[in-house]
């Protein structure tokens, strides 16, 4: 008998995860151009990055922070117009898990949206002219390498320090803050395994160095994984108000409403624990808990019909109001937000 609590949202799974290598195929004949509207492998986000670097030196400057477990740069574009003064700064990271590949579409998005608007809107050239934006595309090289050759549901990093035959940690549990606690496991065969011990990823802490270098200079980190569409901030691992509560839900209250004017898409926002689960060890959190006033992590769509399957027809509509949201979220860091 069939369970009346259980229904089909995608009856060929399969046939979803091969339209995306056709669509690809199609696309990369079809136009000499990089397309922001078709998902990009790990090497083709890097030449990408590689050359922006080259043709916008004036806007933008590309350095690594490190290395992954199996070698690959960490790369980070510092996008924003040049000053000897130091600026304020935002942190953005895409694919931390490396099944969401709406995160780096949304981040090369980004860049290329800046850019191309820079002397267009004068609302984002103020914000590129007062502040640094270091965007990450892509967070976890190698398990976004490796969703793409062999896994395309993989979460994990790719690392092997243990006896099991088991590969890989989640690079948003392995922060040292409440690292181990409540919604994080410590089997190495879990999804959610936060590692052996705190920033054990390579990955995690080259991004963890970065930010305790400049954390005077670094007013919000907004961390973009998949899905669910909300706008979260601390805490996630406990059910309790931030001290600078009012500010941070102004910003998040503004931002998803002007997420929602685009198409008509509604986010939810609030505090991680009570919006979403409660979880230990994440990259929010910890830059919270590191003097940073601003941190936030959007769940982009969609709501489980697609689930990290996001077709990318919807690539264009998910960045396009995603960009306004940040926006609006940066225009409010301009203003003073104490943590106290």
């Amino acid at each position: 008998m069939a369970n009346p609590n259980l229904w089909i949202l995608v009856s060929d799974l399969q046939g979803l995860i091969e339209m995306q290598g056709v669509s690809r195929t199609r696309v990369r004949r079809s136009t000499p151009l990089y397309s922001y509207e078709v998902y990009h492998s790990l090497e083709e986000i890097q030449n990408w990055m590689h050359q922006m670097n080259q043709s916008h030196s004036q806007l933008l400057y590309l350095f690594s922070i490190g290395k992954s477990f199996e070698g690959r740069p960490l790369l980070v574009l510092q996008l924003g117009k040049r000053s000897k003064h130091l600026k304020k700064a935002v942190w953005m990271d895409c694919g931390i898990h490396a099944r969401e590949w709406i995160g780096p579409a949304f981040c090369q998005w980004f860049v290329k949206e800046a850019l191309q608007t820079y002397h267009s809107d004068p609302s984002m050239r103020r914000l590129l002219k007062q502040m640094y934006f270091y965007i990450m595309p892509v967070f976890n090289v190698d398990g976004y390498h490796y969703s793409w050759t062999t896994d395309r549901f993989w979460r994990k990093t790719r690392s092997n320090s243990t006896n099991f035959n088991c590969h890989g940690v989640d690079a948003n549990r392995n922060w040292k803050v409440k690292w181990s606690g409540e919604g994080a496991s410590l089997h190495p065969c879990a999804d959610t395994y936060c590692g052996p011990v705190p920033e054990s990823e390579p990955e995690v802490k080259a991004v963890a160095r970065f930010l305790r270098k400049h954390k005077k200079q670094i007013q919000a980190y907004i961390s973009f994984h998949a899905y669910s569409q909300m706008l979260l901030y601390p805490y996630s691992y406990k059910d309790a108000i931030i001290p600078n509560f009012k500010c941070v839900e102004s910003a998040a209250f503004n931002a998803v409403n002007a997420l929602y004017s685009v198409y008509g898409i509604k986010y939810r926002h609030g505090p991680a624990s009570s919006t979403l689960y409660v979880t230990s060890g994440s990259s929010m959190d910890w830059a919270y808990k590191h003097g940073i006033p601003y941190a936030f992590a959007f769940e982009l769509r969609d709501t489980g019909y697609y689930g990290f399957l996001l077709p990318e027809s919807l690539i264009k509509p998910t960045c396009t109001e995603t960009t306004l949201a940040v926006k609006n979220i940066t225009n409010h860091i301009l203003k003073k937000c104490p943590l106290s």
